[in-house]
C-alpha cells in the first residue's frame, strides 16, 4: 500500500464514476489544477492517467501511488505535448496501459511573459503547440476512438482563462491561444454531441497553485468577493460534476468558475 499524498474530499457529492478511464494533461506538482482533478475524480472511482513534463521523479512515484490508494488504476507518462505526435502515442499508451478513456482533461499549458515589444514567431508557436495543436488533436483523436469503442459517455473538459472576459496584458501569446480554445470547445461539442460526447471548458480564475507571492495575494484577495483566493480543489470539483452522467445535457459551455472574481 502507498500512503502518500493522500486526500478525502469529505461532504463532497458523490458522482459515481466507476469504471471510466480518464486522462489528464499537465499533472507536474502537487498543488496544480491537474493534481486536485486527478484526486477528486480518482475518488470517484475514474482510473486515471496522468501526464507530466519535467516533475520530480519521485513526485511523480508517489503521486500515482496516493491516486493508486483510491482503489483505482493509475498511469502516467512524461510527454512533451509540444510534439506534433503526441496525441496519438499518448492515447496509445493510455488505452495498452489502463484501457481506452472514456474521459479526457486537456489541462496542460505553456505560459511565458511577452508584450508587443517581445512577441516573435518563436513565442508564438512554442504557445500554439501546446495550448492549441496538442489540445485540438488530443480531443479529435479521443473522439475519433470513441466513436468506434461504442461506448455511452464520453466527456471532453478543457482548461481555459478567462481571455474573453478582460485584457491579459504582457501575455498576448498565451491569451490568444487559450482563447482559441473556447472556440474550438463550442465547435467540437456540436460536431461529437451524436457520439455521445459532450465538450465544455472551464475557466477557474486567479488560482493559487503555487505560482503567487504573497504580494500577488494581498493585491488580488480584495477582488474576491467571498474573501478567498481560488483553491485547485474548486476547480476540480467543476470539473468532476461535468464529467459525470448529472452533466449529459451540457455540452459547448464556457464555465467561469471565478468565485465572483471583480475584474474592474
Amino acid at each position: 500500500m502507498c500512503f502518500y499524498y493522500f486526500n478525502i474530499y469529505e461532504g463532497d457529492i458523490i458522482y459515481k464514476l466507476n469504471g471510466h478511464v480518464a486522462l489528464v494533461t499537465g499533472v507536474s506538482h502537487e498543488n496544480g489544477i491537474g493534481a486536485a482533478i486527478c484526486n477528486k475524480i480518482a475518488a470517484e472511482g475514474v482510473d486515471i492517467f496522468f501526464t507530466h513534463w519535467g516533475s520530480n521523479t519521485d513526485w511523480v512515484k508517489k503521486f500515482e501511488c496516493s491516486i493508486r490508494d483510491y482503489g483505482v488504476r493509475c498511469g502516467n507518462l512524461e510527454v512533451d505535448l509540444a510534439d506534433s505526435s503526441s496525441s496519438y502515442k499518448l492515447l496509445d499508451a493510455v488505452a495498452a496501459e489502463i484501457g481506452s478513456p472514456t474521459i479526457l482533461v486537456n489541462n496542460a499549458a505553456y505560459s511565458s511573459r511577452d508584450g508587443y515589444m517581445n512577441l516573435d514567431a518563436k513565442t508564438l508557436d512554442d504557445h500554439y503547440a501546446v495550448n492549441m495543436r496538442a489540445t485540438f488533436l488530443l480531443s479529435v483523436e479521443f473522439a475519433r476512438r470513441f466513436s468506434q469503442s461504442q461506448k455511452a459517455m464520453g466527456r471532453i473538459i478543457n482548461l481555459t482563462s478567462g481571455q474573453a472576459l478582460g485584457p491579459m496584458a504582457g501575455e498576448l501569446a498565451y491569451a490568444s491561444t487559450k482563447g482559441a480554445i473556447s472556440a474550438f470547445t463550442l465547435s467540437l461539442s456540436a460536431e461529437v454531441a451524436p457520439l455521445g460526447i459532450t465538450v465544455n471548458a472551464v475557466n477557474p480564475g486567479p488560482t493559487d497553485t503555487g505560482w503567487m507571492n504573497e504580494e500577488i495575494k494581498q493585491a488580488i484577495l480584495p477582488k474576491f468577493p467571498s474573501g478567498r483566493i481560488g483553491l485547485p480543489e474548486d476547480a476540480a470539483r467543476l470539473v468532476a460534476f461535468l464529467a459525470s452522467e448529472e452533466a449529459a445535457w451540457i455540452t459547448g459551455q464556457i464555465f467561469n468558475s471565478e468565485g465572483g472574481f471583480l475584474r474592474s
